[in-house]
């Protein structure tokens, strides 16, 4: 009879299995990647790498001395003691992070522009008693600028009526309106001091939110040369809400990690962070095994560091309001030692 691990499902939920269970997940899930992004399926070496991995009982694991890659992140500390300032200063002297983050917590562009002045005197602050490189963050979150909140027609209200001209219209304009908010508050942000800008979270609102942002890295970029810029994406395949975007020829929608790198190198970015997400009803090394193999052929193109987002729902790690660090070690060490990636 076959010992039974613990391990966890994708909401955090702890259940055990045996090892031959964890294997025909690993080799279940990378089939449907590779069959969904078009992507080779992992090797049979990476299989039993991940099993391995999987299969250990114990309660934290970690990647070998010597193998530790950056550690970038978005949302920094997330208000543990107060103050931008104290957060941060928490997050590089006991937490260890590499690449650190201001943020505020209403985290969109659309939002932040109406405070940058005071944001841009907290990131003077904080570049003051910090070592570690700070950027600024926030979402692009195109959905902001349709109404009810923003000056746009809804494309999600325009698009069950069948009006698909009037809502790629909307889309377009909101477009123009997000560009210019983001490179508003890279501007005003990289002129205060920050080390870079992360653009979190892109394509949550499909390929036009996607566009935009790549619209305003390309202007930063060429204005601000030495200045770091990280896209972090909101999933794995780019939802094609417009359907007709695209980026120097090259459509948008329907992109896959290896694509959404390709166009974030052609744009400027600097550190890319594909997202992968969480299937709740299948276990954690489901979804880890999932993503690895839709992730791993961005490392055969990368020209930029490729920080995989190791972190709550995605890449593996549990939807949950406090991942386990059983689920989060393991998921960090499978992306470490199988991809050969950057950071994460």
């Amino acid at each position: 009879m076959e010992l039974r691990i613990p391990t966890r499902m994708g909401d955090g939920f702890m259940v055990a299995m045996t090892r031959s269970e964890l294997r025909a997940d690993i080799e279940d899930a990378t089939a449907e990647a590779a069959r969904k992004a078009k992507a080779p399926p992992l090797t049979a070496g990476e299989q039993e790498h991940l099993l391995d991995i999987y299969a250990s009982p114990a309660a934290f694991t970690a990647v070998d001395i010597g193998d530790q890659v950056v550690l970038s992140c978005d949302g920094g500390g997330s208000k543990m003691t107060g103050t931008d300032l104290q957060d941060l200063l928490e997050s590089e002297q006991r937490l260890g992070q590499d690449i650190l983050e201001l943020w505020h917590i209403e985290y969109s562009y659309k939002a932040i522009k109406t405070i940058l002045p005071f944001q841009q005197q907290v990131m003077q602050n904080v570049q003051m008693m910090l070592t570690a490189p700070v950027q600024y963050g926030a979402q692009p979150n195109l959905a902001f600028y349709s109404r009810p909140d923003g000056p746009v027609d809804n494309w999600f209200e325009l698009l069950p009526r069948g009006d698909i001209p009037g809502a790629r219209a909307a889309i377009e304009e909101a477009m123009d309106l997000a560009t210019k908010d983001f490179v508003y508050v890279g501007e005003g942000m990289l002129d205060a001091g920050a080390d870079g800008m992360d653009f979190d979270t892109t394509g949550g609102a499909g390929d036009g939110d996607f566009l935009s942002a790549l619209r305003a890295v390309k202007h930063l970029r060429e204005k601000y040369p030495d200045a770091g810029i990280e896209v972090g994406m909101a999933g794995e395949f780019t939802i094609g809400v417009h359907g007709e975007l695209e980026w120097e020829g090259r459509r948008l929608a329907g992109l896959w990690p290896k694509g959404q790198l390709e166009v974030c190198q052609d744009a400027g970015v600097t550190l890319f962070g594909p997202a992968v997400n969480i299937n709740t009803g299948k276990s954690c090394c489901w979804n880890t095994a999932y993503s690895l193999t839709v992730i791993k052929p961005c490392m055969d193109v990368a020209r930029i560091p490729v920080h995989p987002n190791v972190g709550q729902g995605v890449c593996g790690v549990p939807v949950n309001g406090y991942p386990a660090e059983d689920a989060v070690s393991r998921a960090a060490k499978a992306h470490v030692e199988i991809l050969r990636c950057d950071g994460l």
